[in-house]
């Protein structure tokens, strides 16, 4: 398939399957005569795969080992499993710094809004 086509069914647009491409992510990628790029069917399943593993926080160099890993059939099921610990504890942390500046924003809007019901009592805020 075409460029257009796997853009078209991944929701992916061209600039970054072509990086894909360059980084590594893609490399069942054949040339055409004519030199367009011509894309087997598998080329669908692994960028939707690059996008839940990006989705999930991995870099692009460990996507690029975890699919290096898929195609060398030689994925290793505890690392597999330690790298996703690892994955889970950084969003986990994330989700925490998260609710942190959420609490902190709630704090300061009620704060604002205390603030501006307190000014239009005395006149001197309009809203």
């Amino acid at each position: 398939m075409q460029i257009a086509e796997l853009e078209q069914r991944t929701g992916v647009n061209r600039h970054t399957l072509r990086y894909y491409e360059k980084a590594g992510l893609l490399q069942e990628v054949e040339r055409r005569g004519n030199n367009y790029r011509d894309y087997p069917e598998k080329a669908v399943e692994r960028v939707a795969m690059v996008r839940q593993l990006k989705v999930l926080g991995f870099s692009l160099r460990e996507i690029r080992e975890v699919l290096d890993a898929l195609r060398s059939d030689s994925i290793d099921c505890e690392q597999g499993a330690v790298l996703m610990a690892e994955k889970k504890a950084a969003v986990d942390d994330k989700i925490r710094e998260l609710k942190q500046v959420s609490a902190l924003l709630g704090r300061e809007q009620k704060r604002l809004e205390d603030s501006a019901a307190a000014l239009r009592e005395e006149g001197r805020c309009k809203g």
